[in-house]
């Protein structure tokens, strides 16, 4: 059982790469700072933020190049002018995108990378504080600059794609490479330098402020990463590195049709032949970094969903075991004193449930699921039994709440109308605020969309769409006076 309790309170579900900035996406800046002092201000206890690693394509953080790594987009240039390393007039010249409120990843990936070059062109790659970083990360620095390297010489491609020398892992190759792109692979050291420098800064400031920060660990990894490429072994592919079934999901409340990742699936046995090593190091970096993680798609780890990889979809795929209880004490051990909490949603496993009771970690309920008319839902307040949850009203996968409901029928809202003892649309945003910061769970966190009362023009993510999502972005002081007051109001008269 877990002592690594929840403090009640309430927080705010907000991306980094969401805050706002002259140079085209959220960083960890003045701007994360500013945010820090505005959930200070609403009397907020916690800061959850996406997957922060580095995006590939599609911008998904949850299809990063790394379980491990930081995304440099996400590193604030501001900082480094101050560092001496860069100038503004360099940053000025490039094109960030020209809309404040949407993020362009083209513009990003043509340009981001160039102007960070220019400030590892000055920096002092002999520093004692970089060489010691530079040893502490080495167990997967190493192979993620090493990997980053060769797909940028590579155009991008994927490291499927790579020559079959540096593809497999050849000890010749690998050791050549190395020796002749030194400056390359110290380039991408110099940005997990800066990532991690600016992120523990933050943190830090955060702590001091009374604010924890909730992190996510995507149960999944992305086929085009650092971590497969190096860990093949503990993937199950075949032996071209690719997969013969992936991971998704079938129909839930977050896709009709199902969904289906892509992602390779591990090989828990010979994972757990190895003591869950590469498990270990990984809950280690995250406890690290955050004051509580969110264990996604928790379910997984009992029952995983498995689907072929290239002739199939959704309705091909049929469950399988996943490694049960034996990962719990890993998950535990490894985290120190940082709290853990699971996505408990979709096609959830008994199993996992009594498994997640008992060891004392937090699931989730989301209050756009609850009003379907059924008065037993189990995400209608009423019925919650257990202090140890933690409320949304919705999460970056679902529509805001004014998108939810805007084209509702009135006799479609009757039932929740009702219950909200309201009689319009209009008072169903701060309803709904209201009865999640009422309920007896511990945690309540709201997306910032659904403070601001925004509609699905502002939402996170389309599940199974590419294109248009991961690209929101808040303004300056976007809440009024009388917004903040009410949310004071809120989290005081029932003790968040």
């Amino acid at each position: 059982m877990s002592k690594k309790r929840f403090t009640r309170g309430a927080g705010i579900l907000l991306s980094i790469t969401s805050l706002p900035s002259a140079y085209g996406i959220g960083t960890l800046g003045e701007e994360a700072f500013r945010f820090v002092d505005l959930l200070m201000d609403l009397r907020q206890r916690y800061w959850q933020v996406l997957p922060i690693g580095p995006t590939s394509f599609g911008d998904s953080p949850y299809q990063a190049f790394s379980a491990f790594a930081g995304n440099p987009y996400m590193i604030d240039l501001d900082d480094l002018v101050r560092d001496g390393l860069l100038k503004k007039e360099e940053i000025a010249s490039f094109n960030w995108g020209s809309d404040g409120q949407d993020i362009n990843y083209a513009v990003l990936y043509a340009n981001r990378f160039r102007v960070l070059e220019k400030a590892y062109e000055r920096f002092n790659r002999r520093s004692e504080d970089f060489l010691a970083f530079c040893e502490d990360k080495k167990d997967w620095l190493e192979d993620y600059s090493l990997f980053m390297a060769i797909k940028t010489e590579s155009n991008g491609k994927e490291w499927l794609n790579f020559s079959r020398e540096l593809r497999e892992r050849e000890d010749k190759a690998i050791s050549d490479y190395k020796s002749n792109n030194k400056e390359k692979l110290g380039f991408w050291k110099f940005c997990q330098y800066k990532f991690y420098y600016q992120w523990s800064k933050l943190k830090k400031y955060a702590n001091s402020r009374g604010i924890e920060v909730i992190g996510d660990v995507p149960l999944y990894v992305a086929l085009d990463s650092a971590d497969v490429w190096s860990h093949r072994e503990l993937f199950q592919l075949g032996e071209d590195g690719k997969p013969s079934r992936v991971a998704g999901c079938p129909p839930d409340a977050y896709s009709a049709a199902g969904q289906k990742w892509g992602n390779p699936l591990y090989d828990w046995k010979r994972i757990e032949k190895e003591d869950f090593s590469w498990w270990r190091m990984r809950m280690r970096e995250n406890s690290k970094l955050y004051d509580a993680v969110r264990i996604d798609n928790f379910s997984g780890l009992f029952k995983y969903y498995s689907i072929p990889a290239e002739k199939g979809g959704v309705k091909d795929g049929k469950w399988e075991k996943g490694p049960g209880k034996s990962v719990l004490r890993i998950l535990e051990e490894e985290t120190d004193e940082c709290k853990i909490m699971v996505e408990d949603l979709g096609a959830y496993v008994p199993v996992a449930k009594k498994m997640r009771e008992k060891m004392g970690w937090p699931g989730m309920k989301v209050l756009l699921f609850a009003f379907g008319g059924d008065v037993s839902s189990e995400y209608l307040p009423h019925n919650y039994i257990d202090c140890n949850t933690v409320v949304y009203a919705g999460t970056h996968d679902n529509e805001t709440i004014v998108g939810c409901y805007r084209d509702k029928t009135e006799y479609e809202l009757a039932f929740l109308y009702e219950y909200l003892n309201i009689d319009s649309k209009d008072e169903i945003p701060d309803a709904i605020i209201r009865l999640a910061y009422s309920c007896i769970a511990d945690v309540v966190i709201l997306q910032m969309q659904d403070i601001l009362k925004l509609g699905n023009e502002a939402r996170m993510n389309l599940p199974s769409t590419v294109g248009s999502n991961w690209r929101w972005r808040v303004w300056h002081d976007c809440l009024s006076e009388d917004r903040r007051t009410w949310i004071r109001t809120m989290s005081t008269i029932y003790r968040r």
